[in-house]
């Protein structure tokens, strides 16, 4: 494992504007594989924080603004990871960019692979009792963006752990009672979290106008980790 990421991918991640990111070893996950059939054995995993003034609106459920801000952040971290894994390639390596919001399981809801895994390995943050990442920085106000590789990088340190403590605010808060409140620890099957199926119902019955019922938002928004971030205070304050 290289001590130091390479002068051209920093300087990269630093003319994108992005603060937040990092490198996971996939070596022992089941990695997508590349054209040859070969699991990728990293990933390069990165943050992009979204408008704290919109999300701060969601708190009582989503809006035509959130709705346009999501789409905004998933096609800017598309754009950025079509690029990152056309550089990494241009370098001789192996790469594939991961959809920012692509639910390619529709039986189970799920992609190809969470980004949630990625950005924990990379040592990003931790998944919250909302089955969201928490980040120091952003708190879950954030979309995640991911390039796998074989491109030897320093990965993680991974966070193995939650920091949420006893709070319950997005359990409580989510209109669909889909959040279990159990604590993350990596392994923890997304399940034990979320009923991914009571979540999608719900939004599909009652935010359908927002991207064919693909918006909530409601759980990250109360989540105090946003609200600290960017000293603002909860909507029912």
């Amino acid at each position: 494992m290289l001590p130091h990421f390479p002068t051209w991918l920093t300087e990269w991640m630093d003319a994108q504007g992005i603060t937040l990111w990092g490198a996971a070893d996939l070596r022992d996950q089941p990695a997508p594989l590349d054209r040859a059939g070969d699991p990728f054995p990293a990933a390069i995993s990165w943050a992009i924080p979204m408008d704290p003034q919109i999300m701060i609106t969601v708190q009582t459920g989503p809006n035509p603004a959130y709705a346009d801000e999501y789409a905004r952040v998933n096609e800017h971290i598309n754009s950025l990871a079509v690029a990152l894994a056309a550089n990494v390639e241009a370098r001789g390596f192996r790469a594939s960019p991961l959809p920012a919001s692509d639910r390619t399981d529709t039986v189970h809801i799920r992609g190809d692979f969470p980004h949630k895994t990625a950005a924990t390995r990379a040592g990003l943050g931790w998944v919250g009792r909302h089955c969201q990442l928490i980040t120091r920085p952003f708190g879950p106000w954030i979309r995640l963006g991911t390039v796998f590789t074989d491109m030897e990088l320093p990965c993680g340190p991974a966070i193995e752990r939650d920091f949420c403590g006893i709070c319950r605010r997005c359990v409580d808060a989510c209109p669909a009672g889909a959040l279990t409140g159990k604590a993350w620890y990596p392994g923890l099957p997304r399940d034990e979290i979320l009923d991914a199926h009571a979540c999608d119902r719900w939004k599909k019955d009652h935010y359908y106008q927002y991207h064919k019922g693909h918006n909530c938002g409601i759980c990250a928004a109360v989540c105090p980790y946003g609200v600290k971030a960017y000293g603002m205070e909860r909507s029912d304050e």
